[in-house]
């Protein structure tokens, strides 16, 4: 007799597949019958609702597979064989519940359901553009079918243990993921990496139907902001989850699954970019096409690194031979796109070209070759022991130096392309323009550099040499010296506007910023989204200041690094079901004044003596200053003396906080804006002088000084601003 669930997830799991097959056979179908003006027996517009319905009818089934999974882990079902290696009965349930992605098969369960859903959205929004919706469904549907080919037929989630009968207990949960995070960082990262698939299947879509005018931009831009946020806070997730558990004092490694992250990252920054020059110029129309396709592309490629063991990572599955499964698909992938452009790419050519390099298109221009340069390095050192095993028979791995060689360039470059981009004009910036617009930034820049000399931030000086760090606290100096700039940039963008909407409207400051952003949101939550990174990249450069030390200390012991005194209190163990723990109490003083009392602590995880593993639990105060980060390494087998390392890691909060701007600005971007007034805005006359033109004119003419097209005007229906900035 059949196990209930899991039988019933596994006909789920088919009769996706079968719906899936439908969607993509019937919506092929109809649409060549329309494209064509063929008569079929059935109406074509029938048809194609039809496999709209059966998409729908998958999420469905989809949903069902994985309720029947999480009901085998809630009632540990240890017949069911990936339940029975990822978890125990002493497991809490919140880790149960992250199990179900902890594996292989779990994880491609996931997959598909949220690709499910992102063609659930998307088949319950056809009615904007049905025949473009209805192209992208039926190519969506053929990337559902690979996923669910696989947890059908290869890897599957549902498969028995032999003999039917699983033992009484579990292998339990790898205790690294047992973190609060790793029940959001999956997620998050999958549904960017999936959401990618959203605007492949539009663009390609257009393509194929060669779709006129640039609605499907408009269209696949948002879907893109969408995945692009998510894969975001997935890779800071990530982050944030090797900074506090890992317990090896930072938060990237250039491990080779980062990495897979990070590609897919860049290409979909650069189309985010470029895709306003089509949108406001007719350019790049080829380039925006194939930086989707890449995009797509690099999420399979990075799912293909992390499942087949082709590199080593503590963040990838266990080696398998679904590997060769992805290669097919990604040639498949790539072959329908060169066909499909090569066909098509007369429907393709631009409208305009670069007239000026003083421009934002130049300024376009360079983030995306910039941003491409990062992403061909990163999957350069990536795939190179992949080579040169290949080629030489052994497996050469790139260290951090190789990357941070040409990434740490190419960022600070990032960062000066993200405060002039803004401020340069669509086709040509004047010389006047230029000297107005960027003289307060480069007074930030010089102001700010002086300071930090002041402060002691001295790449020539003699303990930066001893410790070798010349090259990264220059670096250092640049990168904060210039988010510095960049911010006022910012800030001068928006005090320009709100001055201009106070002026006229006697609103406060705060309230005309308010104002000027719900006007223009694309804009200025894109202003936002930059002010985050910029953040971000400060709390990066941090990074050259690290300092650290390692000692064995017993009761009363204390060390001294970077004016911090830290002295072991005392050291105590603790069991439970689920672990055993050893951690010390450690007081940290500065200045001779008690700052926190930190509790570094080491883990050892079972359910047998055979699945012990041990587990480091970091202790972190953290201010904005810097953060004061220890670990307890274990003890010394000769004297049984704590070892513990304290790291002093400065910045490193500015991080997480970037991250929140810029999270609150995409979703700013993301807001429709007001829609401009239709009638003449009343401007009290105590707010004009007696010959003060009118509001439009006002504001139409303070933004064309810094080279920009109104942010809204009085009588017109549509957002004045073509020139919206780097989002």
């Amino acid at each position: 007799m059949p196990h209930p669930m899991p039988f019933f997830g596994s006909v789920s799991l088919l009769l996706a597949l079968g719906l899936a097959v439908y969607t993509l056979l019937a919506g092929t179908l109809s649409l060549w019958a329309i494209a064509h003006g063929r008569a079929l027996a059935v109406a074509p517009e029938r048809i194609r609702e039809t496999a709209r319905r059966a998409g729908i009818a998958s999420f469905i089934a989809v949903t069902a597979a994985a309720f029947a999974l999480i009901w085998a882990f809630a009632t540990n079902d240890f017949s069911v064989d990936y339940v029975l290696h990822h978890s125990s009965i002493a497991l809490p349930w919140y880790w149960k519940f992250s199990s179900i992605w902890a594996g292989q098969e779990g994880s491609l369960l996931l997959w598909a359901w949220l690709l499910a859903g992102y063609g659930f959205v998307l088949r319950i929004r056809h009615k904007s553009d049905i025949t473009l919706h209805a192209y992208a469904s039926t190519i969506l549907a053929g990337v559902q079918i690979f996923f669910l080919l696989l947890i059908n037929f290869v890897a599957l989630p549902f498969a028995i243990v032999p003999g039917g009968i699983g033992p009484a207990d579990g292998f339990g949960l790898n205790p690294l993921l047992q973190y609060a995070e790793m029940m959001i960082h999956p997620p998050m990262l999958y549904l960017g990496y999936v959401g990618f698939s959203v605007p492949f299947a539009f663009a390609l879509g257009a393509l194929m139907m060669r779709y006129p005018g640039e609605k499907w931009i408009a269209i696949t831009r948002r879907w893109t902001m969408v995945a692009w946020l998510f894969l975001t806070c997935g890779i800071i997730l990530g982050m944030h989850w090797a900074y506090a558990v890992l317990g090896w004092g930072g938060y990237w490694g250039w491990d080779p699954v980062e990495n897979a992250s990070l590609m897919p990252w860049l290409t979909g920054t650069a189309f985010l970019h470029s895709v306003m020059m089509q949108e406001k110029r007719g350019m790049m129309k080829g380039w925006n096409v194939w930086l989707i396709f890449t995009t797509f592309i690099l999420t399979i490629l990075g799912t293909l690194l992390t499942r087949s063991g082709l590199v080593a990572s503590v963040h990838a599955f266990a080696e398998s031979d679904i590997g060769t499964w992805f290669v097919w698909f990604l040639v498949l992938v790539l072959g329908v796109c060169l066909f499909t452009y090569l066909y098509n790419r007369d429907h393709l050519k631009n409208e305009n070209h670069l007239e000026s390099l003083v421009s934002r298109e130049s300024s376009f221009l360079f983030n995306n070759l910039v941003l491409l340069a990062a992403c061909f390095t990163v999957l350069w050192g990536t795939l190179f022991p992949v080579l040169s095993e290949f080629v030489q028979g052994s497996k050469v791995t790139m260290g951090a130096p190789f990357y941070n060689r040409v990434a740490v360039p190419i960022g600070i470059f990032l960062l000066f392309l993200t405060g002039v981009g803004p401020l340069l004009a669509w086709r040509s910036t004047s010389l006047r323009a230029i000297r107005r617009n960027f003289v307060l930034p480069c007074i930030a820049i010089i102001v700010t550099t002086l300071v930090l000399i002041i402060a002691g931030v001295r790449p020539w000086s003699a303990d930066t040499q001893a410790a070798g760090d010349v090259g990264s606290s220059i670096y250092a100096l640049v990168c904060i010296a210039l988010g510095v700039g960049v911010i006022t940039a910012i800030a001068a963008e928006f005090l320009r506007g709100a001055n201009v909407v106070h002026t006229q409207t006697g609103k406060n400051l705060f309230e005309s910023t308010i104002l000027l952003t719900r006007r223009n949101t694309r804009r200025y939550g894109g202003y936002l989204i930059h002010f985050g990174v910029v953040v971000m990249f400060i709390g990066l450069a941090g990074s050259a200041f690290n300092q650290s030390r390692e000692a064995e200390m017993s009761f009363g012991d204390s060390m001294n690094v970077g004016g911090y005194k830290v002295v072991c209190q005392s050291y105590s163990e603790d069991s439970n079901a689920n672990y055993d723990s050893q951690f010390a109490l450690l007081d940290v003083y500065h200045n001779g004044k008690l700052i926190t009392r930190l509790a570094p602590e080491r883990r050892v995880y079972f359910v047998n003596t055979d699945h012990a593993q041990p587990s480091t639990i970091v202790a972190i105060h953290s201010s904005l200053e810097n953060d004061l980060y220890v670990v307890f390494e274990g003890t010394n087998p000769d004297n049984q003396k704590p070892i513990i390392k304290f790291f002093i890691n400065p910045l490193v909060n500015w991080i997480w906080v970037g991250v929140v701007i810029v999270i609150f600005g995409t979703f700013i971007a993301l807001v429709p804006p007001l829609k401009p007034s239709t009638r003449r805005v009343e401007v009290p006359a105590n707010f004009l002088s007696p010959a003060a033109p009118p509001l439009g004119s006002v504001i139409s003419t303070g933004a064309q000084r810094s080279g920009e097209t109104p942010v809204f005007r009085s009588g017109s229906s549509a957002p004045a601003s073509p020139g919206a900035p780097h989002v």
